[in-house]
């Protein structure tokens, strides 16, 4: 089966929120939107590239790769916030299909890495190993509270 790859529209993000199966947004971070609300926006966004592989006209897979300022990576690092990919399908050629999209977008917009997180089942890492990632070492993070709009009113 033949995979197209196109940038996301504003209609695929429900199918792509529907694909993670909960996945997007997981964990205990508190933040106003929901997966889809921010998809939407991010859709518009320079900073984001939204992704989604096809096959005969439905959604079968979705990514976004991010992109951020480094001094220390010397340009931009991209990195790819998620990557989804419907049960039904070739896993790894749909992986594929997304990730040359992806390294295409990074390399166009002078990414000098793209990093991917939250790889924790050993076949998803040896996937991406094989498509040249390399373990790069834990990083450090700190959740910042939002507040929302009923907060604020108390």
């Amino acid at each position: 089966m033949e995979y197209l790859v196109r940038e996301a529209r504003i209609m695929d993000i429900e199918r792509i929120v529907a694909l993670s199966d909960g996945t997007l947004r997981a964990g205990t971070r508190e933040s106003p939107l929901d997966a889809a609300d921010l998809l939407r926006q991010l859709v518009y966004l320079p900073s984001a590239s939204i992704f989604v592989a096809e096959a005969r006209r439905e959604v079968v897979g979705g990514a976004m790769l991010a992109l951020r300022p480094s001094v220390r990576a010397g340009g931009f690092v991209g990195t790819v916030d998620f990557l989804v990919v419907d049960p039904g399908h070739d896993e790894d050629r749909v992986t594929d299909a997304l990730l040359e999209d992806i390294l295409r977008s990074a390399r166009n917009k002078a990414c000098t890495v793209v990093e991917a997180g939250g790889l924790t089942d050993p076949a998803e890492r040896t996937r991406w190993e094989r498509r040249g990632f390399q373990e790069a070492g834990p990083l450090m993070y700190r959740t910042v509270a939002v507040e929302r709009a009923a907060a604020r009113r108390s």
